[in-house]
């Protein structure tokens, strides 16, 4: 859920009772949780100042193990899903669009599976983010659900998840979903997520601050981890059934940003996911997606969370 904060005493004002039914009664609890979101707010303010300072460092001081990887190429890409690009790229002047043999719908509604990268690219990337993750330069983790992981444009891959964006997916989301987004998508957020024993092992029931999402897994081998998709967030969940989706190395899966999706327990192993929060100012700057308010802004750095000021200029600002 999404809150108000303005200081200690109102947020008791606005919250007690609702508070008390969530089992947070003695006061230590309650200050206790003020204390962690005062923490997430200041976390907030400093985005944009800590991601430069952190790029600027990683790309001054970090060697890569694979300094190939850093430039997308066509090799690295599955060879159906390049097939399933020159289809929607054409499938207007196609007399016949079939994708089905490549795309596959899931048992949840709008959710697609797909081939994206080849085995070796995975196995490579996988290494690159380990030797990074194992290195002393900080790391800015992907949102407040992920504790472990890397955000893909400190690291210096911002040219790779772009080109991937604009030359391959956008032709796929502009087929998928053009009424939710997916013909006008201008920005993301990328970033790799990790599951593993003593770390993050699941992922709670929650949408994404995207229009359109793009989850692929990189592997390395690992058992359990399931993800299952609900309804959209608008729908009440007690009208929702869930349908649970096994996630298979080197295939993404596709939707939309505002369905409400999770992850269940790994069991074994270690699962690297490559994720792609994929955003379209044209449908962002009516609504914000996740308080569902007219956005209230103030400029930031990098792409933000991909509201622009004016419609059709790439001057991206941030929810305040």
């Amino acid at each position: 859920m999404h809150l108000r904060y303005v200081n200690r005493k109102q947020f008791i004002k606005d919250y007690y009772n609702l508070l008390k039914k969530k089992g947070c009664i003695s006061a230590s609890d309650i200050r206790k949780l003020q204390e962690e979101i005062e923490e997430e707010i200041c976390r907030r303010r400093n985005l944009g100042k800590d991601y430069l300072q952190r790029q600027i460092l990683i790309k001054e001081k970090y060697k890569p193990l694979h300094p190939e990887l850093y430039k997308l190429k066509e090799k690295f890409l599955d060879p159906e899903f390049l097939s399933l690009v020159r289809q929607c790229r054409d499938w207007k002047k196609l007399a016949q669009f079939d994708s089905t043999k490549i795309l596959k719908q899931t048992t949840a509604c709008h959710v697609y599976s797909l081939p994206v990268f080849t085995e070796q690219f995975c196995k490579e990337f996988v290494e690159e983010i380990s030797h990074f993750e194992e290195s002393e330069f900080p790391k800015g983790r992907p949102n407040t659900m992920n504790k472990y992981g890397v955000l893909l444009d400190e690291l210096g891959f911002d040219e790779f998840v772009s080109r991937l964006r604009i030359e391959y997916l956008s032709h796929v989301t502009r087929v998928l979903y053009p009424d939710w987004g997916g013909d006008s998508l201008d920005s993301h957020k990328a970033f790799i997520v990790k599951y593993k024993k003593g770390e993050d092992l699941d992922l709670g029931y929650h949408y994404d601050n995207a229009e359109i999402t793009i989850n692929i897994s990189l592997g390395k081998e690992f058992t359990g981890g399931s993800l299952y998709f609900g309804d959209m967030h608008t729908v009440p969940i007690e009208e929702t059934e869930c349908s649970e989706i096994m996630h298979t190395k080197m295939y993404g899966l596709i939707h939309r940003g505002q369905h409400m999706h999770g992850a269940l327990p790994i069991r074994h192993g270690e699962r690297y996911n490559f994720i792609v929060w994929m955003r379209s100012s044209k449908v962002r700057n009516q609504l914000c997606p996740m308080c569902g308010n007219k956005p209230s802004l103030e400029e930031t750095v990098g792409y933000g969370d991909g509201f622009t000021k004016n419609e059709g200029l790439v001057d991206v600002c941030a929810v305040h």
